[in-house]
């Protein structure tokens, strides 16, 4: 019954959950070395993902995983956080959601890019339980890239998190065998 009504809801671009935000790195946002730190960034990452899983389907929505973290470069204080969120693919009640992020000094007039991941979000009905999201349509040539790759980091979270059995993600497998 789900399967049928996903295919009664209407797909969204992905361009229409295309969320940017903006922070400044203030003294209290860095570690002893001067750099925003971490965990912050990751609060402001959850946020923009938050705000894109929520224009792309319409209801409130949760964080149900991140993928990996890897920090290219550090951003200093008093530089500008400017983190891009978008819906990349839609499953039945999730949502993989692609963040990229860019430091901007604004005194040497320079941008950086600081580090890229991928959350994870379920929208929810009312009583908090899962409901379904439309579908997504990638349109540009890096939208169908992350489109076409997200199934396999799907099935790589759900293997990861128990959900999964290794011999059962035949997406995944068919990309390391042929």
């Amino acid at each position: 019954m789900q399967k049928i009504k996903q295919l009664m809801i209407e797909g969204k671009k992905a361009v229409e959950s295309f969320t940017i935000m903006n922070e400044l790195v203030l003294p209290n946002d860095t570690n002893t070395f001067g750099n925003l730190m971490g965990g912050r960034l990751m609060y402001w990452m959850d946020i923009a993902a938050g705000i894109a899983a929520g224009k792309h389907c319409n209801t409130p929505s949760m964080t149900v995983s991140v993928d990996n973290i890897s920090f290219k470069n550090p951003i200093k204080i008093g530089n500008v956080v400017h983190i891009e969120a978008y819906v990349c693919r839609a499953f039945n009640t999730s949502m993989e959601i692609y963040l990229k992020v860019w430091g901007e000094d604004l005194l040497h007039q320079y941008k950086y890019e600081s580090n890229e991941a991928f959350f994870t979000f379920v929208a929810l009905d009312p009583n908090g339980k899962p409901r379904l999201v439309p579908p997504v349509i990638p349109e540009t040539e890096s939208e169908i890239k992350l489109f076409d790759g997200s199934l396999r980091r799907r099935q790589l979270r759900l293997i990861l998190s128990g959900k999964m059995k290794p011999d059962d993600a035949s997406e995944l497998k068919a990309f390391f065998t042929k």
